[in-house]
């Protein structure tokens, strides 16, 4: 399937949730923002939340520091 993550189209096999998603990305455990087609998706419907052809993904990390 193609996505497009922050702006990049990006073709990712064996993801069908956003979980997957981040996984697949490395991101897992870490604190991250993920917005699917514009709608935010809170970390507790990552696994729930299916994604589709040509979605549309945003991902933000927290980046703490002073």
């Amino acid at each position: 399937m193609q996505l497009y993550i922050n702006g990049e189209a990006r073709r990712v096999d064996q993801v069908s949730h956003v979980a997957d998603l981040i996984a697949v990305l490395g991101l897992t455990g870490r604190r991250i923002a993920v917005e699917v087609n514009e709608v935010i998706v809170p970390r507790t419907r990552h696994a729930t939340t299916p994604l589709n052809d040509g979605d549309r993904i945003e991902i933000v990390h927290a980046i703490g520091g002073g």
